[in-house]
């Protein structure tokens, strides 16, 4: 076994890996960019080296570095975890050539399946099932338009050195294709410094069920089960769980045995994960169709870690030291139900937009032991630490394990809301949203789940101005009772010999000013009336700082964190956001700014579709940012004339710079 590894990535899965190899008694190396010089990764490992500059090229894809640091620190083999240079054969080769294990399959295997056209031909040839597609070598942009109407609409785009949802787009109808293949092969350039893609019939109604696969040197492999990582957003996984609903022992054994089939086509060796579609055909029938296999440690492993009780890092180190693989097929056994939530800086009010900001509150869950743990949180931040825009906008993985699906679900909703994030945009109220839609909680499980539940995901707001607006007071309240001490003439009770006082608050709400009053009757009772809800208010503070509430006929448990002149209120069935308004501080609208398109975050700009003096449209693209390796486009908000570009393709811009300027054309 290895005395010292050095991991060849950042955040959580660097933290992951850092984690069992200390258990293992092996000694662990973190590199870091300017960025992460004060990361968890680096305090996770015994040893740090610095590569470079924030942007990944500058740092954590300088596999030179990385191998020059290697050297320096003794260590014997390198982790790459996933993303960065996790697929890549060029260093999984150059880790060979320097005489550093390389802690995942061979270069040859990722070479073979990290092309993706490349790959449906061998599986082909391996006799995996394929979905219909064009998965040749010619690029030319006339040919796969032809290659698309002959296969049919809806038809997918995909970059063949892709991943993650990254260069990928699906063309409703012939005309939309050849702007589609632009957005994509650019997209794919950028990620992966390759455009050539492949074209496939995109599959109705499709889920996404994926094998774990594990190779050893001596010529073994199995597959672990499966899971259904079926609820997406913009090709990229949101939850994710094993085992997948609705699978038969016959068809898990069919994938699991394909799998394994793929894999030794290419003499696998390590942790791997073949990636199926799966068509869902009526009553009940599934086939399943090859899509990809990623060469490396999926994001979503814990899950199959949960039902299995297995370290699968575990395993990757003893592998990749010579050891047989720790278990036969036959012994490999399924246990309870596992889940798993990504936590996102990200806004799904905004088409997912990435966010960044610091974490200025930061709680979790209490998690429990690590094997076939009920409650695990893997992440590589801490509260205070920043969301850059350059790295993944991954915040956190929230895993849980139980008995049944339901009782996963339970577990799964009551740990989101014990997640207090504050200081930057987050997806886990959608999250809880994903988890209370019929859809999902009755397994009917497919890729488009929540385009189709959109009515209840989207602009949800779980507690409502009664409830925020009176945590808020609460809150106020509270804290004068605890700072006013000097005697009955410095308190502000209200209290008034005869009769009864009033005292106004005014909020900002989901966009629009709200007012309440609160009065203080003479027995010192309060009452509050807001958003047309009026009664009793009545509060006091638990150990450890949170709140009961009492109003509108529920009692409340609620944490209220003021940031910045705004309260963030959680409570059990959701959480949201309430700022106070000085109104005398606010006295007077100011005018808004007319005519000016701002970046909706930092980012890079990739292209301007327009330039000064042109007319567009309302709806018409005018430009395309690129923020935390996704493309976003930019479109007018109104019929009218550009005046002016404010910046060239390429720049760096951060979140609210004015991209350009146009006159709007008169009603």
């Amino acid at each position: 076994m290895f005395k010292k590894i050095l991991i060849a990535n950042r955040g959580e899965i660097a933290c992951r890996v850092a984690a069992t190899a200390r258990r293992m008694a092996i000694r662990t190396v973190a590199v870091y960019s300017d960025a992460d010089a004060n990361a968890n990764h680096v305090r996770a490992c015994d040893e740090s080296v610095y590569l470079g500059g924030s942007a990944p090229k500058d740092s954590y894809l300088r596999w030179e570095k990385i191998l020059e640091a290697a050297k320096a620190t003794g260590a014997e083999a390198v982790h790459p975890g996933y993303g960065f240079l996790s697929e890549n054969e060029e260093f999984a080769q150059a880790c060979a050539d320097a005489g550093l294990v390389f802690i995942g399959p061979p270069p040859s295997a990722i070479k073979a399946m990290g092309l993706k056209a490349e790959s449906k031909q061998l599986m082909e040839k391996a006799g995996v099932p394929l979905v219909p597609g064009y998965h040749g070598h010619d690029q030319d942009p006339a040919l796969l338009q032809r290659e698309a109407d002959r296969i049919g609409y809806p038809a997918l785009i995909k970059a063949s050195a892709g991943g993650g949802g990254k260069g990928m787009r699906v063309v409703e109808k012939s005309a939309d294709f050849a702007a589609a293949l632009a957005s994509c092969q650019r997209e794919a350039i950028n990620s992966f410094g390759d455009d050539a893609v492949l074209i496939e019939k995109y599959v109705q109604r499709p889920r996404h069920i994926e094998i774990q696969v594990f190779g050893d040197t001596h010529g073994d492999c199995v597959y672990l089960f499966e899971r259904d990582c079926s609820v997406q957003r913009r090709h990229q996984k949101v939850l994710e769980e094993a085992p997948a609903p609705g699978m038969t022992e016959a068809m898990r054994a069919e994938m699991g045995a394909a799998a394994v089939a793929a894999a030794k086509a290419v003499n696998y060796v390590g942790a791997g994960t073949v990636e199926f579609i799966v068509e869902q055909r009526d009553g009940g029938a599934m086939n399943f169709f090859f899509m990809e296999m990623n060469t490396r440690l999926q994001v979503e492993h814990p899950v199959t870690e949960a039902i299995t009780g297995l370290d699968l890092v575990e395993w990757q180190l003893r592998v990749a030291s010579g050891e047989p693989l720790p278990l036969k097929q036959g012994e490999l056994k399924i246990h309870g139900h596992a889940i798993e939530a990504r936590i996102c800086a990200e806004n799904p009010d905004n088409n997912f937009l990435p966010a960044t900001g610091t974490l200025q509150v930061y709680r979790k869950p209490q998690a429990t032991a690590f094997e076939r743990s009920a409650v695990r949180i893997d992440d590589g931040v801490r509260e205070g630490g920043e969301i850059s825009p350059f790295y993944d906008s991954m915040i956190a993985k929230l895993i849980v394990h139980g008995a049944t699906r339901d009782e996963a679900l339970a577990r799964l909703d009551a740990a989101l809301a014990q997640t207090h994030i504050v200081g930057v945009q987050t997806n886990v109220q959608f999250l809880r949203g994903v988890l209370a839609t019929e859809s999902f909680a009755k397994a009917n499980l497919d890729t488009a789940l929540i385009e189709r539940e959109r009515a209840v995901l989207f602009d949800r707001e779980p507690l409502g101005l009664p409830l925020a607006a009176a945590a808020s007071i609460a809150r106020t309240l509270l804290d004068e009772r605890a700072t006013n001490t000097q005697g009955p003439f410095s308190q502000r009770d209200g209290w008034r010999s005869l009769g009864t006082t009033a005292r106004i608050f005014a909020f900002e709400f989901r966009g629009e000013t709200q007012t309440a009053t609160l009065r203080y009757l003479h027995d010192g009772a309060l009452t509050l009336d807001v958003g047309g809800v009026s009664g009793p208010l009545v509060m006091g503070r638990l150990p450890g700082g949170q709140i009961e509430l009492a109003f509108n006929g529920g009692r409340h448990r609620i944490d209220v964190y003021e940031r910045q002149g705004a309260a963030h209120v959680f409570a059990d069935q959701g959480a949201t956001r309430i700022a106070a308004i000085d109104r005398l501080a606010h006295a007077g609208d100011s005018q808004a700014e007319g005519g000016r398109l701002t970046a909706p975050m930092p980012g890079k700009v990739v292209s301007f579709a327009v330039k000064a003096g042109d007319k567009v449209a309302k709806g018409q693209p005018l430009a395309v940012m690129e923020a935390m390796k996704m493309e976003h486009t930019i479109a007018a908000p109104a019929d009218g004339t550009v005046d002016e570009l404010m910046f060239a393709p390429g720049e760096q811009v951060t979140e609210g710079a004015e991209l350009l300027r146009m006159v709007a054309t008169a009603a």
